[in-house]
């Protein structure tokens, strides 16, 4: 398993992020098997999040047992301090551990969302009082749409966030706005050393509306291995990223580890070759639709 510095953070983690979304609705047995084929497979970066239904209740049993191997990160989505703080405290009740190496403020995809966490009294002192306690060792900033990456560059002006984590795909990119306003917060988190994470590498688009949906997953994904072979080839291709997520699904990981465990047997041109070729590959966020 391919590893990488996580930002100014001393930890090498594994390139795929098990997303612990995908646990939020299954059995603890389905969701223990997921985590151990985590493991076995080398990849010791787990994130997931205060509202992912029961994710953080399903890691407990296995990620308690391993907490010093593994680079724990979650989230909260409260904008308040008081109640930032709340759910900081029981996120670790829920995880049954005393720490996080990674606390991140959530769905932070526009100015708007950002003014409300750095306001006085925001989710933003929150996570500096919980630094401060030790409780937890980071604080990082994740968002959702194409405003992301011009709300996370304006973010890393008013604080030092050790990590971004926003959306990233083939198509997206080939989007031009997307693509230089992407740029530009890279080039700003690689002057900061901050680790830039990303989101949404499988997605393909929306649900058709009637369609059957055999994923848990909110949008579309990807699903035959050399699709998705790809599409973790493209996102890995940046440099400086420090990783991604995989989908949220427990029955697409295996696909997207294998592909991970395979990186570099495909070419920069195969890649692009295979994605542009897709028919219906479109932004799952309601932007323009035509490829650059």
């Amino acid at each position: 398993m391919q590893k990488r510095k996580i930002g100014r953070l001393s930890y090498e983690g594994s390139v795929v992020m098990f997303g612990a979304a995908s646990l939020g609705n299954v059995t603890q047995e389905v969701a223990d098997q997921s985590i151990s084929f985590a493991l076995e497979h080398g990849v010791n970066h787990f994130d997931t999040g205060a509202d992912y239904g029961d994710a953080e209740l399903r890691l407990a049993s296995i990620i308690s047992k391993v907490r010093n191997d593994i680079f724990l990160a979650t989230k909260t989505g409260q904008r308040t301090k008081e109640k930032a703080k709340a759910e900081i405290y029981r996120s670790l009740e829920r995880m049954k551990v005393d720490s996080v190496d990674l606390l991140q403020l959530h769905a932070v995809g526009t100015i708007e969302e950002l003014d409300k966490c750095t306001a006085k009294g925001g989710a933003l002192e929150a996570a500096i009082e919980a630094k401060e306690e030790g409780i937890v060792k980071a604080i990082g900033i994740t968002g959702h749409g194409h405003q992301a990456p011009v709300t996370h560059l304006e973010a890393l002006k008013r604080f030092p966030f050790a990590t971004v984590l926003l959306p990233l795909n083939y198509y997206m990119y080939s989007l031009p706005e997307y693509r230089e306003s992407f740029d530009a917060l890279m080039e700003e988190a690689n002057k900061q050393n901050v680790a830039v994470r990303v989101i949404k590498a499988i997605a393909k688009a929306p649900w058709k509306e009637g369609s059957e949906r055999p994923y848990a997953t909110w949008y579309e994904p990807f699903d035959q291995q050399e699709v998705i072979d790809a599409c973790v080839h493209f996102v890995l291709s940046f440099p400086g990223l420090a990783g991604f997520a995989s989908a949220g699904d427990i029955h697409l990981f295996p696909k997207i580890v294998d592909a991970v465990e395979r990186y570099g047997s495909m070419n920069d041109e195969e890649a692009a070759r295979i994605l542009k070729s897709i028919s219906g590959y479109t932004t799952i966020f309601g932007a323009p639709t035509s490829i650059a």
